[in-house]
């Protein structure tokens, strides 16, 4: 055992017998609208992304998950399903995922399947159903209360709970014909399932079932730490006075029958496939409540995602449509908690800082300009496939794509969120330009448009990913003619010495998955935690170690935290590799804007 292995003995590994394939996989997640499309409507669909499996085995990926393409009305993009059981035609047919799943199998990749089963569309035969009266069978199926009357008499909803994805607007939505209301956590198109009916929970069981026979090898579970809501349904605490509707994640996520029901998923279901489950559940920090649901002992998921890193530029407490001001500090107090904790613990982490959800990443966290964008995209790279926990990359990031440009106007954001978001500020400050320039500056900054722009293939009009004379549904960024996967491809490397975007992700995989033992199922300590700059670890096993080093600041600077380290030999860096070896072994080390080291440790 190495002198660094001894150090931290105790607990030191996952062992042998906790390796598992899902732990070691890179994910690869498709937000299919925006990812290829074939048949010249405009629209991605799944023949797309059969087209594009070498593309995706060439990069390093082993499963994939696309965001949902079931039958939808499309009022959030899919995540309002209609039917659980088939494909909405502008994806293709069953069959198209039949060739999915077997072309991808061939090629020893794995599909996963988006599983949305806290609401669904209320286009559903079950919710249509439910709706047509108060004695309906499904009546229950789905949660209805009596309104409220305040002192004037004027009709309200059960409680103030906010719209998830409408702050300003009740998450209670009224039904003239049955003179109720109904839960829309997120839309008045996305009617809260009632997991309280064991028939719903047994109906959910059999969507399960449908798809693992098919040959899915498991499922990303939206927002399913919300499925369990506090009976009593009570008013959520004043947490932003400004707004009548009040966040109300105390009573609806991570409710009191949550571990139950994942359990009976797994009882009933999971256990009886090999199957990768990742569950997404907002508003979870509690380490127990974490390690209830993702510990080895757990029984109930995989790993879930944790929001920490992604809520990190909110300000605290508030509404996710808000800017903090945060720095390296603040993202490595996180990531070793989390990495710590799981260690520690014997649980698991998901690795991801894009998804559809989010805006992308080197906008967020680093300098998206000319200049550093492709600096920042390769330190994020770098930082991700030299932590623990299975890695999720979102379509597009291996490339370095971009938030859309600040010039473009509300009118080319489609999101149900950010039109809801726009709506509001113009309801609020009617022609109140300082407020208006405002919520702009937030949505390009925020707004999961960004991330849904289609994915930028080549350099031909709409960036390959349509045909010329087709209209994307959704505008292509607009740098598309620079920042595209066929110049990247062609051009792995620069005359300078850097490697493209691609051709870094390409290789920190391969790095991740030689040096799995220390990557994936290594030791983790954190470098100079009070630097307000530079985010350093070591990762080690008994067999080896490494140090990342990441400048998180376009300075350059003089950092001294590898003073109580030897490094044998620096193995990359986002700049010119051919200079790694004038980089210092121990003492202080000078960094320039962005810059990302891994250095192998004596």
């Amino acid at each position: 055992m190495s002198t660094l292995a001894k150090q931290h003995a105790p607990g030191l590994y996952v062992g042998v017998d906790n390796h598992r394939w899902w732990k070691e996989a890179a994910v690869y997640q498709i937000y299919p609208a925006s990812f290829l499309d074939t048949n010249e409507d405009g629209w991605g669909d799944v023949p797309g992304i059969t087209k594009k499996l070498d593309y995706l085995k060439d990069l390093g990926v082993d499963v994939i998950w696309v965001s949902p393409i079931y039958k939808s009305p499309q009022a959030d993009m899919g995540y309002d399903i209609a039917d659980y059981e088939d494909i909405d035609p502008s994806y293709g047919t069953l069959e198209d995922v039949d060739t999915l799943i077997k072309e991808a199998n061939s090629r020893g990749m794995k599909l996963v399947m988006d599983l949305v089963v806290n609401h669904t569309s209320n286009e559903h035969a079950w919710f249509l159903d439910s709706r047509s009266s108060k004695s309906s069978p499904k009546r229950d199926w789905y949660i209805w209360k009596p309104p409220k009357y305040d002192a004037d008499g004027n009709r309200q909803p059960p409680n103030n709970w906010a719209q998830i994805l409408g702050e300003a607007n009740s998450a209670w939505t009224w039904d003239e014909a049955t003179q109720e209301y109904y839960l829309s956590l997120f839309t008045p198109e996305q009617p809260d399932l009632n997991w309280e009916n064991p028939a719903v929970r047994s109906a959910v069981h059999d969507i399960l079932r449908f798809w693992l026979d098919r040959g899915c090898s498991g499922f990303r579970m939206d927002v399913i730490n919300l499925i369990s809501k506090v009976q009593e349904f009570p008013d959520a605490p004043i947490a932003v006075p400004t707004h009548k509707y009040q966040p109300g994640d105390k009573f609806y996520a991570n409710g009191p029958r949550l571990h139950e029901w994942l359990k009976e998923i797994r009882r009933e279901v999971l256990s009886k496939y090999d199957t990768i489950t990742v569950g997404e559940m907002p508003f979870v920090r509690d380490e127990d409540e974490i390690i209830r649901i993702v510990g080895a002992e757990s029984e109930e998921l995989n790993m879930i995602f944790a929001f920490d890193l992604v809520d990190i530029d909110n300000v605290p407490g508030d509404f996710k449509f808000t800017l903090y001001d945060w720095n390296a500090r603040d993202l490595k107090r996180i990531v070793n908690r989390l990495q710590r904790l799981m260690i520690e613990r014997n649980g698991w982490n998901s690795l991801f800082v894009e998804n559809h959800d989010q805006p992308r990443s080197v906008s967020r966290y680093t300098d998206d300009s000319d200049e550093w964008r492709e600096y920042g995209a390769k330190l994020l790279c770098l930082m991700q496939t030299t932590l623990a926990g299975t890695l999720y990359v979102y379509q597009g990031e291996e490339l370095g794509m971009r938030n859309v440009p600040a010039s473009w106007g509300p009118e080319e954001y489609k999101d149900i969120e950010s039109i809801n978001f726009w709506k509001k500020y113009n309801k609020l400050y009617p022609n109140n330009q300082e407020k208006l320039s405002l919520a702009r500056k937030i949505l390009q900054k925020k707004a999961r448009d960004n991330a849904r722009t289609p994915v930028q293939w080549t350099s031909a009009p709409h960036a390959g990913f349509t045909s010329p004379n087709s209209t994307p549904w959704m505008r292509v960024n607009d740098d598309y003619k620079t920042i595209n996967a066929e110049a990247q491809i062609a051009n792995p490397q620069s005359t300078q010495g850097t490697l493209s975007v691609h051709a870094f992700w390409k290789r920190g995989l391969e790095n991740r998955k030689s040096h799995k033992d220390v990557f994936v199922y290594g030791d983790f300590e954190l470098i100079d935690a009070n630097d307000e700059k530079v985010i350093a670890y070591r990762r080690w096993s008994k067999d080896e170690a490494f140090i990342t080093v990441l400048n998180l600041s376009g300075e350059k600077l003089s950092w001294e935290g590898l003073a109580d380290f030897k490094v044998r030999r620096w193995v990359a860096g986002n700049y010119d590799e051919r200079d790694l070896d004038q980089h210092p072994k121990s003492g202080k080390l000078e960094l320039r804007p962005w810059e990302a080291l891994l250095g192998l440790c004596e």
